[in-house]
């Protein structure tokens, strides 16, 4: 939950309003978190069965078979060299943005500001899991603080259920409340990201079966209800139109209903969050590669165990310059575009199929848990996740598939040096051109 909750929330709830253009805005967040549990149906059944380190390596590995599983678990570990770092400094900027409601930043201090934090949050996670959950316990009472001052703001001070008696106003099940909902959408589901983020670490978790389908499933539930209760508590107080052009929402929304002392300590809270979203989304990623690593799969220093407190150092720290950088190049917006966008394709998408395939072969009782409906949770979640890639735009889009013909292109080339898929018979295949050859 604090890797879902963090600073996204805060500051696409503008944005979410300005595309939906009316008191339907609710319907983008409604729409993210159904997406996120239905996806989180796929997640429970591999996430259960197949407990280990990585997440979505050892899934894609699994459901596309020995062969293809290689090309497809490594072009994950490819995107999510760029995408995880891009995640870790999207909160990283967020957290500089709300910053300067405390204090008038230039954008250079800005930076400055989005660097330090992903550079602390490497400083303690550089220690023991046990620690990590201690900190990640403390961290999440910011969440509920934030959230409790904001809905009992609007009970006390709003018309509450004002918001939620318009919400049909204007509204038309037609071509253009599609696309606004698509744009809408993608930044709404950047907010649920991380209810997997439990699979990354399947390999850490007492009783998988059971912990893994069961924290996707509470934590989707209860954000959703915080996200719609907090955009109500906004609504019933602020015009849509104030919303739609604010860069700290929050603190404003909390500034009007109890002062501007307040709207501080608020501000600080939301920092609070974002800075504990960042916290755990470096935690789960500095998994996967070590995860590909130890297989064999990837890099080999990415393997490498800290000699006491046994944890994937080596993986953490390159993620964690990774970010740096990218905290200090890219804007916000820009940023949570590009982060779905290339990870649809090859983890949302393809993990789906894998599941159908490994279904295909292995059979219902295979997995540890079962998915309710099947194959009907799965067919949906690919057809919603193909929506929102379509609506992150065209040049996102691109982007995406010029990250993957370049991890392709990798791919073979380190395939064909180590022999793998499609390359296994390399030197059959070289004697024989010799033999032409010579002929």
């Amino acid at each position: 939950m604090i890797d879902m909750v963090g600073i996204g929330p805060f500051v696409v709830m503008s944005f979410v309003v300005q595309k939906m253009n009316g008191d339907y805005f609710l319907y983008a967040w409604i729409a993210g978190a159904l997406l996120s549990f239905i996806d989180g149906m796929v997640w429970s059944q591999l996430g259960a069965t197949f407990p280990l380190a990585g997440g979505s390596y050892n899934f894609l590995k699994e459901g596309f078979g020995e062969k293809w599983g290689k090309p497809m678990s490594f072009l994950f570990v490819w995107q999510t060299m760029i995408q995880a770092p891009l995640v870790i400094a999207s909160a990283a900027i967020g957290f500089a943005q709300y910053f300067k409601y405390l204090v008038a930043l230039k954008d250079i201090e800005s930076k400055m500001v989005s660097g330090a934090v992903v550079v602390f949050i490497v400083f303690l996670l550089y220690r023991k899991i046990e620690a990590i959950g201690k900190i990640s316990v403390l961290l999440w009472i910011g969440v509920f603080v934030i959230m409790g001052w904001i809905i009992a703001g609007a009970l006390i001070n709003g018309n509450f259920i004002e918001p939620v008696t318009r919400i049909n106003n204007g509204f038309q099940l037609d071509h253009g409340f599609a696309a606004a909902l698509g744009f809408a959408s993608v930044k709404t589901v950047y907010s649920y990201l991380g209810y997997y983020n439990v699979c990354h670490l399947g390999g850490e978790i007492i009783n998988p079966e059971k912990n893994i389908p069961s924290s996707m499933f509470i934590s989707i539930t209860v954000i959703c209800f915080l996200y719609l209760m907090m955009n109500i508590s906004v609504a019933s107080v602020l015009p849509l139109n104030d919303i739609a052009q604010s860069n700290f929402v929050v603190s404003e929304y909390i500034n009007i209903i109890a002062g501007p002392t307040a709207a501080m300590i608020a501000t600080g809270i939301i920092l609070w969050v974002a800075f504990a979203s960042v916290f755990s989304a470096t935690l789960g990623y500095s998994r996967i590669p070590y995860a590909a690593a130890k297989d064999g799969a990837f890099f080999s220093i990415f393997a490498k165990l800290h000699p006491t407190k046994n944890f994937p150092y080596v993986s953490l720290l390159i993620l964690g310059v990774v970010a740096f950088v990218f905290s200090l190049l890219f804007r916000l917006s820009d940023v949570i575009t590009a982060i779905l966008a290339m990870r649809i394709l090859i983890q949302f998408v393809g993990q789906a199929v894998g599941l159908l395939l490994l279904h295909k072969r292995k059979g219902r009782d295979f997995f540890k848990w079962k998915m309710p409906l099947y194959p009907l949770p799965v067919v949906l979640a690919i057809m919603m996740w193909l929506f929102v890639f379509y609506s992150t735009e065209v040049k996102m889009m691109l982007i995406a598939g010029v990250i993957i013909l370049a991890g392709v292109i990798a791919y073979l080339v380190k395939s064909f040096y180590k022999k793998e898929f499609p390359f296994e018979d390399r030197d059959d295949l070289t004697s024989k051109i010799e033999s032409i050859g010579g002929q």
